[in-house]
């Protein structure tokens, strides 16, 4: 999975800055219940990738541990939710009458998605 060198702001995302949200899973970019607005999914972003590539610098040479192997699939999918999840908003903001109101999709569903 190729992930974005730098995440973008809100400014070049193109999303309107202070939107609100409820999110309804566990972690991630859906970590505790509640609303959000698009720079705190930016800054959740932002801590992912971070830890991810602190977790792949390690993993030069030796490897990973099997713990540090999960939890880098665990900050993949997470990540995967995050972008699609501001996916999902941006498409609102452009299509308000037809696109459903977003929400954090299943791990699984946006695993699925192809590149």
């Amino acid at each position: 999975m190729m992930l974005p060198s730098a995440s973008p702001g809100p400014a070049e995302s193109g999303l309107p800055p202070g939107r609100s949200f409820v999110r309804s899973l566990a972690h991630g970019c859906a970590g505790t219940v509640g609303n959000m607005a698009d720079d705190d999914i930016f800054g959740r972003i932002d801590e992912l990738v971070d830890e991810e590539r602190e977790l792949r610098s390690r993993a030069v040479g030796s490897g990973l541990s099997e713990s540090d192997t999960q939890r880098l699939r665990h900050l993949e999918e997470r990540l995967d939710q995050c972008w699609d999840l501001l996916r999902q908003r941006r498409a609102q903001d452009d299509f308000p009458d037809s696109a459903p109101e977003p929400a954090v999709r299943p791990v699984d569903e946006v695993e699925s998605y192809r590149q």
